[in-house]
């Protein structure tokens, strides 16, 4: 035969209970290959020993009971396995009936409360006068049937095994109530359905606790009831219970402080994120309230320990500080009280607010990366890394692999393992290329993959690795110029310029030089006064061709040695005067489109202020310093003016 679900257990079995000899040769007629197997096993129905049975089955490995009238009566309840009730059906009381009334027209049918029969519903048929006893304790069935004794040969009792048993004990006729085919057919299908469910439902709880045990957040399930049904691994570590103390017991009893589950329970209100102080830790807790057909069955809690957490948290921040991969910058350490500066960062934080590309112009010093920084900051990146790279800083060989990355071998002096690129280590953040004015036409053409395409290939490498990076580029130079002169792609420069923020010089924002040079000084607040009110003309009437960068030298060689020596008029009236200058000495003829070239002019004004700087008697080092550059790149840009 066949049965539903009939690969799911291979040693499944199911016990019976017959009511008598005929039941028991029934079942194995009707099921001989699987009681030849031993999928079925059959006892028959022994009164000495009855309420031990259904036990015995179990032992024996049934996993499922199908049994009849006191079979059942004495069976259900007593085991932990299902139990399936054999009932009498109308069909087998009217055929009872019929094979009674060849003895007797006078008939006693005794039936348990269990079994449901409507005599009114049959007696046109039944034609014969029929009584009928019933029972709810099998002691009450000897009484019953003594009443009858008096009318032996007059009487056939009609029931269950235990009826007739007593019957032919005091010599009464009597007739057993069989079970018909169907009715047992239908009674081992439901057990083996019964037996099917109950292993499914044990597979599915399995997985279950084993997914929950497997999850890294500690969880308690609890019913509403407020009993814990389900509670993982990870929550008995953290709460150092055990899960027979704790199962099917009200959480209140046995974890008091988790009183706020229930609370959470009895509002209905889910949480998220809820941060709860238990006696020896603290805890981020989320509550999702369970339901079924639109009616609470429960909670589910998953909560972890904070402090490891921010364990975790700030080993993090130590990898990423380590590797200067934070933006350390938010917009309100900008110093500012220029009308001017403030709509900047208002713009600014509306830019940053956004996921677009960005491209930020500003002259060296202005502080282009700090206001970047704030914008990374007031981003939904903000958790996310952010790296910083100066284009113009590094040659263009060493550019690309820095970028990029490379593979083991990729070229002579790899590291070996290979090396991650920048945009990798930007990924899920900000990556801010600074002085992108300077890279190259092949260089740029590869950034144009990674902003199109959103991936990036290792140098040596044969296969793509996706990205998730916000750009933000910046340039000195007015890259729309370099467009039309050629020296900058127009598509990589219409990618980058969705937005754009200009960030003004400090000469453009004179009242910003006094309050940002008190900042970097640092001395007595009476003596800064003083030096302020004799020489602060003299501050704000200088150019600050370094901008903040070169104020900040100036306010800091200061504060350190007491010195302040504002650049003199000589110098003034050459930044004042150096568009003559430029045009001077600068712009080639006509031959050229009267085009400037800017590589020529950014030569010649260091140039100028690397002299003036050498008159004042400033050593290589502080030139350097000032400048914001290296002594090895100083020397360089001395030999190449001279």
């Amino acid at each position: 035969m066949s049965h539903k679900g009939q690969g799911i257990l291979n040693d499944r079995k199911i016990g019976i209970i017959a009511s008598d000899i005929e039941m028991r040769d029934s079942i194995v007629r009707l099921f001989e290959e699987d009681v030849a197997k031993g999928k079925i096993l059959i006892d028959v129905l022994d009164y000495d020993k009855i309420e031990k049975q259904g036990e015995i089955l179990e032992r024996q490995g049934a996993r499922a009971i199908v049994a009849r009238s006191g079979g059942y009566r004495h069976t259900v309840g007593k085991v932990g396995i299902p139990v399936i009730h054999l009932k009498i059906s109308t069909l087998d009381i009217l055929y009872a009936i019929q094979m009674g009334k060849r003895i007797s027209d006078h008939m006693v049918l005794v039936l348990s409360d269990l079994e449901y029969f409507c005599l009114d519903d049959w007696k046109d048929l039944i034609q014969t006068k029929v009584a009928i006893e019933r029972f709810s304790e099998r002691e009450e069935i000897p009484s019953i049937i003594s009443r009858y004794k008096t009318l032996r040969k007059k009487v056939v009792i009609i029931g269950g095994g235990l009826s007739c048993r007593f019957a032919q004990e005091i010599n009464l006729d009597h007739i057993h109530i069989g079970a018909s085919d169907e009715s047992v057919k239908e009674a081992v299908q439901r057990a083996w359905e019964l037996v099917d469910s109950v292993y499914e439902q044990k597979y599915i709880n399995e997985v279950l606790n084993t997914t929950l045990d497997g999850v890294h957040d500690s969880v308690i399930v609890i019913d509403n009831q407020h009993r814990i049904i389900s509670i993982n691994e990870k929550a008995i570590e953290l709460l150092k219970n055990k899960r027979h103390e704790v199962l099917k017991r009200p959480i209140v009893d046995v974890l008091p402080e988790f009183h706020f589950l229930t609370e959470a329970l009895d509002h209905k209100i889910n949480k998220t994120n809820e941060i709860i102080n238990l006696k020896n830790m603290v805890i981020a807790a989320n509550i999702s309230l369970l339901n079924v057909d639109q009616r609470n069955i429960g909670a589910f809690c998953s909560f972890q320990d904070i402090t490891k957490l921010q364990s975790l948290e700030k080993k993090i921040r130590y990898e990423l500080n380590k590797k200067g991969l934070v933006a350390k910058y938010k917009f309100e350490d900008v110093i500012t009280v220029s009308t001017k500066m403030q709509e900047v960062l208002e713009r600014a934080m509306r830019i940053g607010q956004t996921d677009n590309t960005v491209l930020v112009y500003g002259e060296s010093g202005t502080g282009k990366e700090m206001i970047v920084q704030g914008m990374h900051h007031v981003s939904k990146r903000l958790q996310d890394p952010f790296v910083a790279i100066n284009c113009a800083a590094i040659a263009e060989n060493l550019l690309e692999s820095e970028l990029f990355g490379y593979e083991e071998g990729a070229f002579t002096g790899a590291r070996k393992g290979g090396k991650a690129g920048l945009f990798e280590l930007a990924h899920g953040g900000t990556i801010f290329l600074d002085e992108i004015n300077s890279i190259s036409l092949n260089l740029q053409a590869k950034l144009l993959r990674v902003l199109e395409e959103k991936e990036v290939m290792r140098i040596g490498s044969d296969y793509v690795i996706p990205l998730d990076v916000r750009i933000i580029a910046a340039s000195s130079e007015d890259l729309k110029r370099k467009v039309e002169a050629g020296r900058f792609r127009n598509d990589l420069f219409y990618r980058l310029s969705i937005l754009e923020l200009r960030i003004p010089p400090l000469r453009e924002r004179t009242e910003d030089i006094i309050p940002i040079f008190k900042h970097y000084a640092g001395r007595d607040a009476l003596e800064l006064e003083k030096v302020i009110e004799q020489k602060g003309e003299l501050l704000k009437r200088y150019n600050w061709p370094g901008n903040v960068r070169e104020l900040r030298n100036v306010a800091l060689r200061y504060s350190i040695l007491g010195e302040l020596e504002p650049p003199n008029d000589e110098e003034s009236e050459f930044y004042n005067n150096r568009e003559d200058l430029i045009s001077d000495h600068i712009i080639g003829d006509e031959e050229k489109d009267n085009l400037l070239n800017l590589k020529e002019i950014n030569r010649y004004i260091e140039h100028k202020v690397i002299q003036m700087l050498e008159k004042r008697g400033f050593s290589k080092n502080d030139i350097a310093a000032m400048l914001g550059i290296s002594r090895s790149t100083l020397w360089n840009k001395k030999n190449t003016d001279q």
